[in-house]
């Protein structure tokens, strides 16, 4: 199938892509930030770099973009163009996502999953996520933690 935009004006949309700072991201950090949570942002030391480290509560925080990270979910479609590329680029960010939890896991960390599709929608509640990440957080038990929709 052809794209339906040209290769540069692709490239410049695709460019404009944030890896840090995603609006999921800044929408849990300031409703954690409001209940009294201070964090790390991407920390380079700790494998995977995850987007929210709460170095009190040993926990780390991921916040997936449902398309990047291949969720099973309607905000999720296979690409129709270059569908063999994206199968391997979402494989390998898959397996990159396994590995980094396994290696915190490993070190003790407690890891925490929050999809996209959680937050985003006329039916999603920001707030009743943080309020169970928070819930999680303050128990100190269950070394997993994953909101989803």
């Amino acid at each position: 199938m052809v794209d339906v935009v040209d290769a540069a004006t692709r490239s410049r949309m695709m460019s404009g892509i944030r890896g840090r700072n995603t609006k999921p991201e800044i929408l849990i950090r300031s409703l954690l930030h409001r209940r009294g949570f201070r964090f790390r942002l991407d920390v380079r030391e700790l494998p995977g770099r995850p987007d929210i480290v709460l170095p009190r509560y040993r926990a780390a925080v991921f916040v997936h973009g449902c398309f990047w990270h291949g969720h099973d979910c309607a905000l999720f479609k296979w690409p129709a163009t270059r569908p063999e590329f994206w199968r391997d680029k979402i494989a390998r960010n898959r397996a990159n996502d396994a590995k980094a939890i396994a290696a915190l896991a490993a070190q003790g960390w407690r890891v925490a999953v929050i999809w996209e599709c959680a937050l985003r929608g006329a039916s999603r509640d920001p707030q009743a996520v943080v309020d169970r990440l928070a819930a999680w957080l303050a128990t100190e038990q269950g070394a997993w933690f994953e909101a989803r929709a």
